[in-house]
């Protein structure tokens, strides 16, 4: 039981911190809370979805589309939405109202188009289960687990060894003085906001796969454990978002597994609360130190 309960929390745990990857990366580059990412989570699954079964086409090649297509929605929702607030130097407040509103934009969108009801997801890596110990796994946990990880490794590669995760670094730490040196900080933002889209759809799909099913409240359900994740592990480390997503995975399966599945949430929110009463800046935070 054990066992079982702590693959399944992991197989959980590893979309929430792919979600919360993307997340906290907004947050770090721009200091603003993106609420349209569990939308764009949801967009993702639901765009794979239509074009799977209007179209024919194989579902692999739907798949890579609604990534592209999430991806774009990411960035027009910096270009066209966030990136004019920035150029007249609006308050955060103001954008971080403004991603609420492109969340309820996407998530009525999705309702006009498929309906509010409940529905069935292919699932494509359907290779069966075997056994470890008394513990059932099966391949899709493994595939999920595996996808997972790789996206994490090459995300931290991407941010903390190339050219332009240096740049988010330095935009990051300072954007005026970003642009000073050189840096597009426009490019850099909207790269991250696309990112953010990719990392949403593609753990938008493997959840689709892993339950065999999608709705319109995924999307609502995934942002709160997503901002729940980032807090966890701190706000803006990359490292603290996906220990964080781990953590919020697990300890609401053992919440469900061995208490109750309708406390499960308010479990996982508890520790999060006894958490940050301890270490206000996350498990993996510091303490901001502000230069007058």
């Amino acid at each position: 039981m054990f066992l079982q309960q702590l693959i399944n929390g992991i197989t959980i745990g590893s979309i929430y911190a792919l979600v919360s990857i993307g997340f906290t990366m907004v947050f770090g580059v721009l200091e603003l809370t993106n609420f349209a990412n569990g939308s764009l989570y949801m967009l993702g699954a639901y765009l794979s979805l239509m074009l799977y079964t209007s179209t024919g086409m194989p579902f692999f090649l739907a798949f890579f589309l609604s990534i592209l297509l999430t991806g774009c929605a990411g960035f027009f929702l910096d270009r066209f939405a966030l990136r004019r607030l920035r150029n007249k130097k609006a308050p955060k407040l103001t954008a971080l109202i403004t991603t609420l509103g492109m969340s309820m934009i996407f998530d009525n969108f999705i309702m006009l188009v498929f309906g509010s009801e409940t529905k069935s997801f292919p699932n494509q890596f359907n290779f069966g289960s075997f056994e470890i110990g008394s513990a059932v796994v099966s391949w899709v946990q493994v595939i999920i687990l595996v996808t997972a990880f790789l996206l994490m490794l090459i995300l931290s590669f991407v941010v903390y060894k190339t050219k332009i995760g240096k740049a988010m670094l330095c935009t990051a730490q300072n954007a005026e003085a970003a642009r000073l040196m050189g840096i597009n900080v426009n490019s850099v933002i909207a790269f991250t906001f696309i990112i953010s889209g990719v990392l949403a759809c593609i753990s938008g799909n493997l959840v689709g796969m892993y339950y065999q099913t999608v709705s319109v409240t995924m999307g609502a359900s995934v942002g709160m454990k997503t901002f729940a994740s980032a807090i966890l592990g701190g706000v803006g480390v990359l490292p603290g978002a996906m220990v964080g997503g781990l953590l919020v995975g697990i300890i609401e399966t053992f919440a469900a597994g061995y208490i109750s599945s309708g406390y499960r949430d308010a479990i996982a929110f508890l520790v999060l609360i006894v958490v940050l009463l301890c270490k206000p800046s996350g498990l993996f935070g510091s303490k901001q130190i502000s230069k007058v």
